[in-house]
């Protein structure tokens, strides 16, 4: 139920996973809704002591843990501005920025938060959490997915992690069924509402509550057009092996990020990447339109 960091598990296969839950559900005439979870300051809160527990309890040797246990202390950060540096202020929590263990030990400490779930599904990628749940009877959905949501938090509360309530929102799928008058709303252990939405940007794709991928697909053919424009302008500054590299580079990866998961969308709105596609092939090769 994890993704990050590991070989083979990147953004599209997550997404693909999820996706995949909520097409089969859907395609069995169920409701389903998700919470996308968003943690505060997530890699800094984290606790060496838990982090240390948990490496212990997965069967790490003492030297091992011991190891750990130095590698944590005695760090300190300062702040340079116009060349004046501050004094050092001691890191007591969180995994150290731009390291290579940072991510990992990370996913580690998160790792048992999934078995908080409960009779809801998940899926965590680094600080980014779904929970999501299906079934026939919109109600049973919204109260299976407040109980499984309030056993997160818990879970994540005892990591001294903390909700950014703001950011974490809700969103009922209803491609096939209509959508009801007012929803129940989700919230948090602190009594805030969730808010549900009709788009959100995970692991960067924009996903719709139609899952249209209308707003996914309009915002790859605004990106790519105004890079396109720039390379227009400019085309006379560039040979043709130029070009070439230009569109592999800057313009290719655009489009082919998750594209196994946005090609279920209509060919209507999957024309205006082949428009956009088609400008960046006359770039290079000068054909006409």
């Amino acid at each position: 139920m994890q993704s990050a960091f590991r070989a083979g598990h990147g953004c599209t296969s997550a997404t693909l996973k999820v996706l995949n839950d909520i097409v089969t559900a859907i395609d069995k005439k169920q409701y389903c809704a998700a919470v996308f979870i968003d943690l505060a300051k997530a890699f800094d809160s984290v606790n060496h002591h838990i982090l240390i527990g948990r490496l212990s309890s997965l069967g790490f040797s003492n030297d091992c843990v011991a190891w750990f246990t130095n590698y944590f202390s005695d760090r300190v950060q300062c702040v340079k501005s116009e060349g004046l540096l501050s004094g050092p202020l001691a890191v007591s929590m969180g995994v150290p920025q731009g390291s290579i263990l940072g991510p990992t030990l990370f996913s580690v400490y998160i790792n048992d938060v999934a078995l908080a779930a409960g009779e809801s599904l998940i899926h965590l990628y680094a600080d980014d959490t779904i929970l999501y749940t299906s079934g026939p009877s919109l109600d049973t959905v919204l109260k299976t997915l407040q109980t499984s949501f309030n056993a997160i938090q818990l879970s994540f509360r005892g990591l001294q992690l903390l909700l950014n309530t703001s950011k974490t929102k809700c969103m009922l799928f209803n491609r096939s069924l209509p959508a009801p008058a007012r929803l129940s709303s989700i919230t948090s252990l602190d009594g805030s509402n969730l808010e549900f939405v009709d788009n959100y940007k995970y692991l960067g794709v924009w996903l719709d509550c139609k899952l249209s991928f209308q707003t996914h697909i309009n915002h790859l053919q605004s990106k790519v057009k105004s890079r396109i424009g720039f390379l227009f302008r400019n085309k006379a500054s560039f040979t043709h092996a130029a070009k070439q590299t230009l569109v592999k580079l800057t313009i290719l990866p655009i489009l082919d990020f998750g594209d196994v998961i946005y090609k279920i969308a209509s060919n209507t709105l999957l024309n205006k990447l082949d428009a956009v596609y088609h400008s960046a092939i006359r770039f290079v090769t000068k054909a006409p339109y």
